[in-house]
Formats: structure tokens, sequence, C-alpha cells
């Protein structure tokens, strides 16, 4: 209870203190504009004025054009996106001209682009970070545009003076705007639906092995079975540790696609959206089978301490560094760690790319090679281990105490 105590606060207090490589694209497309006779490109000294100001040790800023940061966009690889439009310079020159020139005018737009699909706590922490770099650029870039239009001002033998609403509008120059990337349709639960599909896959793998230990150690004698007050003992049945545990093995294997098509079943009858519902189905069972096999592989190994094990690894130490609630990157380090190996942080990566991303990247290549993965240490262990077990005479049988 301590260690889910650590797991679980540890990972949400305070994740602005645990940034690392938080990836956000920055895009510069600014043309530039000639000012006075000289050439002045604006949107690269916010640019550069952005760069300086986030922290490298916790931002990864990809400075990068705008066709590379739609597709990383697209991909998931990226939280989102500053974009510097081409005509901002000139837009902020023009700007500078109305404050003392009649006429209609908009200030010149910075948009920050979040992306929906990684996360409503991800989207939070993206227009933080940039809100922050945005603001001080803002002042850095109002203070400059005041003075140049002050300096003109003055070479007139008459300069005209600046109104309250010229100056309020010149100290802060940027539009700032924020837009949804492809946006999430309705019945995701603001994209929320692909980290509780994951909990609902690793538990059917997780509480299903359980159950299937329980009730086939029960039914082939090498444990009692309690129906409230009734209680009953089967004869013990002479079969060996490994054939035991293909048992298993086979009714986890049997089991996983009936409850897959349930939860996809379910999931469809309650509205949510599944464009890829064969990919889901398929990725749903190979996810339920690795888990359940890898966790029946540890009660074989370590018998009742195999459930704690199980607990630990899948559920105590998974959720948090599954990525689902809050980003890998907004964690502290180990949860990173734990992020390479950990079962359910794996599936929600395949989850959300079949969810969210049209099952195109976003980690569901490596979702499925570590499924895989997990599925053949498993399946490799429990054999080495309980053929070991019966080599060593190590039989599954009542002693005459309990007998």
């Amino acid at each position: 209870m301590a260690l889910l105590a650590a797991m679980y606060l540890g990972g949400v207090l305070d994740p602005q203190q645990h940034l690392h490589g938080f990836p956000v694209a920055l895009v510069d497309q600014d043309e530039g504009e000639t000012v006075a006779g000289q050439p002045r490109n604006v949107g690269h000294e916010i640019a550069d004025g952005i760069a300086d100001r986030i922290p490298a040790d916790k931002i990864d800023l990809r400075r990068i054009g705008i066709a590379e940061a739609t597709d990383q966009l697209q991909h998931g690889e990226v939280y989102g996106a500053i974009v510097i439009p081409s005509d901002f310079s000139k837009r902020l020159m023009i700007l500078g001209q109305a404050s003392v020139v009649p006429g209609d005018v908009e200030r010149p737009v910075i948009t920050v682009q979040l992306n929906p699909r990684m996360g409503a706590y991800a989207q939070a922490i993206t227009l933080r970070i940039a809100e922050q770099a945005l603001e001080q650029v803002n002042d850095m870039v109002g203070k400059q545009l005041t003075e140049q239009v002050r300096a003109e001002l003055a070479k007139g033998e008459q300069p005209p003076t600046l109104s309250g609403a010229s100056q309020l509008t010149l100290a802060q120059p940027v539009d700032v705007r924020q837009v949804s990337f492809h946006p999430l349709p309705d019945g995701t639960g603001n994209g929320l639906s692909a980290f509780f599909y994951t909990i609902m896959l690793v538990l059917a793998g997780f509480t299903g092995s359980m159950i299937v230990h329980q009730l086939v150690d029960s039914r082939l004698g090498f444990a009692p079975t309690e129906f409230g007050p009734w209680y009953v003992r089967y004869p013990s049945v002479g079969i060996s540790r490994f054939r035991t545990l293909l048992v298993k093995w086979g009714i986890i294997a049997g089991v996983a696609p009936v409850v897959s098509g349930i939860y996809l079943g379910i999931a469809r009858l309650l509205g949510m959206p599944v464009d890829r519902p064969l990919a889901l189905f398929l990725y749903s069972t190979l996810a339920i089978i690795s888990v359940g096999v890898t966790a029946l592989t540890v009660l074989a190994a370590l018998g009742s301490a195999g459930m704690l094990v199980n607990l630990v690894v899948f559920i105590v130490a998974g959720l948090p560094a599954s990525g689902g609630s809050v980003p890998i990157e907004a964690t502290p380090p180990l949860f990173g760690l734990l992020a390479r190996v950990e079962p359910m942080h794996q599936v929600f990566l395949g989850v959300r790319s079949i969810l969210y991303f049209n099952a195109t990247g976003a980690g569901l290549a490596s979702a499925i090679w570590m499924a895989i993965l997990g599925l053949g240490i498993g399946l490799a262990a429990g054999a080495a281990v309980t053929r070991f077990y019966d080599r060593k005479g190590l039989l599954r049988q009542a002693s005459p105490a309990s007998a």
C-alpha cells in the first residue's frame, strides 16, 4: 500500500516539476518585411526568443516546417505546435502604422495548435508552456514596436500623440490563438476512452489469469473450492505442472477473443467511435493473451505470492506509468524507465493509435511487437520453470498432513 501511494501520488502531484523531453513543434513561416529600407524578420526573432526562454532540459522544442509539424501531429509524435504565419512581420508593421493612421487593422496572430488525441492533460501542459513563452515574447515585441512608432512620430514637425488605446495595442501586439488539431469526435471522453479501454484489457488478462488459475487448480484437486458455507475438494489428478500450465494457457487464449468481442460490442453500443473495429479486436485479443499468459507464468513459478507480484507489475506500477492520464514526459524519470517495459503503457500506445490515429503510427508497431515479445517471454519462462519443477520431482499433490 505504501508503494501504491508513492506511485500513484508521485506521478500526478507536480507534472511541471518533472517535465523532461516534452515534445513541442515550433514552426516559423514568417517571410519578413522591409522596415526603413532594411529587411527585418520579426518571426525569426520571436522563434529565437521562444527557444531561449523554453528550458531545453524540460521541453524538446523542434524547429521544423509546417508539413513536418503536421505529420508529427497526425502521428502523435508531438503534443502541440506553435505556428508563426508567413505574414507576421507584415501585419506587425501595419499595426504600427495603424496606431497613428485611421483604419481597420488586425493584430498579427500566432497559433498554438493543441493535439487533443494525446490527452486532455497533455493539452493543458502544452498550452501552459506556450502561454508562458509567448507572454514574455509579446512583451518584448510590444516594447520594440512602441519604441519604433514613437521614433517615427518624433521625426515629424508636429508629431501626433499616441492614444491610450493605441498604446495598449502596441504593448501587447500579438494575438495568441489556440486551436485543436484534428479534434476528437463525441463519444471519446475528451481523449480518455483509450486509457480506460487499456485498463479493461489489462484487467481482463490480469484478473482473468487469477480466475483461471483458481478454477483449474480447484477442478484438478490442487485447491479447495468454497461456495458460501459449502466446501468441495475434488480428488487430485495426476498431471504435471507443465501440463497444468498448458491447460491454463489454453483457456486464457480461448477466452481472450470472446472478451475482446464483448468489449468491442459494448463500446459500439455505448456510441464510442471505432473506425478500425477489426484492428481493435485483434490487438485487444493479443494484449489479453499476452498479459494473461505472463500472469499465469508468474503464478506457476511463485504460487500464491505470484498474485502480489502480478498486482505490482500490472496495476500498481502499470497505471501511473501508462501515460494514459499524465504524459510520461511529465512524470518522474523512474516512470519513463518503467514505461519501456510496463505492459499497460505498451497496450495504451496500441489502443490509442487504433482509436485516435487510424492505426497509423503513434506507437502501434512498438505496441504489437512488445505484446508479442511479452507473450514469447511468458511462454518460454513458464515452460522452463514448470518443466524444471517437474524434473526435480516437485509434484503438485497434497501432503499427508493436509490429506
